[in-house]
């Protein structure tokens, strides 16, 4: 165990006492010739406890501009998760978080009352070392410094402007235009 997680663990064992432990409720997304990852935190409250329908999935959160974000990228309506998981598959890109299990100690999706219970390591271990994964895509410097402690070794990685409401330097279509810089073109 890491000492990372080590600490986490320490630091969070007061925290679960007061706070309810939300478990991430969706499954890294991996295509089968995935070349490419994008890494968030955790999903917006509420989204571990609800029912998930065809619409909830990866930045589900109401304010969250990501998929919007994408749909301005790549020129296409991404309103189900069946068009996101088309569009990613087209892309060879996979979608996972670097949070597994966390306890919020604010009632808001923002990263910062994120106390971290357990990381999702294994799965992002597994997909990197299973594919042949040329770069890794984060939604913010959080996420990204979490990533470089867990997995110093991976050097090819891009740190995308965050697509929450809370980063506010940049416009919607200011971060469309840097996303379509660095993300991968449209492979269909």
């Amino acid at each position: 165990m890491t000492d990372l997680r080590m600490k986490d663990i320490r630091m969070n064992d007061q925290m679960t006492m007061n706070n309810q432990i939300e478990i991430h409720p969706f499954k890294p997304f991996v295509p089968k010739e995935v070349k490419y990852l994008i890494i968030g935190s955790f999903p917006g409250k509420g989204q571990a406890e609800k029912t998930i329908s065809e619409t909830d999935w990866f930045y589900g959160a109401k304010r969250n501009t990501f998929w919007k974000i994408m749909e301005g990228v790549y020129g296409t309506e991404l309103k189900t998760t069946s068009a996101k998981q088309k569009l990613f598959t087209s892309l060879n890109m996979g979608i996972g978080d670097i949070i597994l299990k966390a306890v919020r100690t604010a009632n808001t999706n923002s990263d910062d009352n994120l106390h971290v219970i357990e990381y999702n390591d294994s799965a992002i271990k597994k997909m990197v070392k299973q594919h042949k994964i040329e770069t890794v895509f984060f939604t913010s410097q959080f996420v990204y410094k979490i990533f470089k402690k867990l997995f110093p070794e991976f050097t090819n990685t891009v740190v995308l402007p965050s697509p929450s409401p809370r980063y506010a330097r940049m416009s919607l279509n200011q971060k469309i235009e840097v996303y379509k810089k660095l993300l991968p073109r449209h492979l269909s």
